[in-house]
This record gives structure tokens, sequence and C-alpha cells, in this order.
């Protein structure tokens, strides 16, 4: 793919926090998953982390499989849509990437069963200053 192709982004030069999320912590998204969000065919949302780890527990419970902290946020994200599908009475599509395992994570599942896993939202003026370095690009 070429550079034009349009990506969201806060940057290149975007230091997120020193949090567990795995590759989560990039500065931006795929060109394809971009593409799809801009169609209106996905919806992006945000998750705590100490949320993301009970999803993962709860998963590998299930399932037995320990699954990365990337495919955990998925995880949160479609249990949170298919109770919300619940309460309402609907019935629901739900798809969810479990794009790989966490046996490279135990140190941020031992944090998160000790406790010692918190959540932090990043400052909005942060994303806003990263978002106002960004070239304004026009696609037509």
């Amino acid at each position: 793919m070429a550079p034009i192709v349009k990506m969201h982004t806060l940057g290149h030069d975007f230091v997120p926090a020193a949090i567990h999320a795995g590759g989560l912590r990039y500065h931006g998204m795929a060109p394809s998953l971009c593409g799809l969000y801009d169609a209106g065919y996905i919806e992006a949302v945000s998750v705590p982390q100490k949320a993301t780890f009970e999803a993962a527990i709860q998963f590998a419970r299930a399932e037995g499989i320990i699954p990365a902290p990337e495919s955990a946020h998925g995880i949160r994200a479609a249990i949170d849509e298919a109770l919300d599908a619940k309460a309402k009475g609907e019935k629901r599509v739900i798809l969810f990437n479990l794009s790989g395992h966490g046996n490279f994570d135990m140190a941020a599942y031992e944090a998160y069963l000790s406790g010692k896993l918190e959540d932090y939202e990043y400052p909005a003026e942060a994303v806003k200053a990263s978002l106002e370095k960004l070239p304004q690009v026009t696609l037509s």
C-alpha cells in the first residue's frame, strides 16, 4: 500500500501511557479497519484495562484459551454487545477476532489477578494536542 492510504492516527510522535494493552498502544489503525470504520460497517469503542482482563479470564475459563490482551479488548466488547442485546431482547450477530494467545502476557495477567493493574484514561488534552500536529489531508 502506498503512503496515501487513509489511516486514523494520533501521529508518529504520539507516546502512549505505560499501560498494558499489548499492541494496542500503536498510534494508528490498520487502513482496512479505517475504511470499514469510515464506511460505517464497524464502530470503535474503548474499554478499560481491568474490564478487558476480566473478559479475558472469563473467556479463558469458558474456552480454555488464554487470549492476548489485544484480543481481550474485542472479547470485552463482544461480551458487552451480547449483554446489551440480551437486555433489549434482540438477536444480533456479533463477530470478534481472536488474533493471538496471551502466553507471552502472563506478567499482565498476574498484575490483574493480584490487583496491581489499574485503569487509565488518556487525557483528552494530550489526544487533542497530537491531532493538532497532524497534516491536513484532503482525499477525493
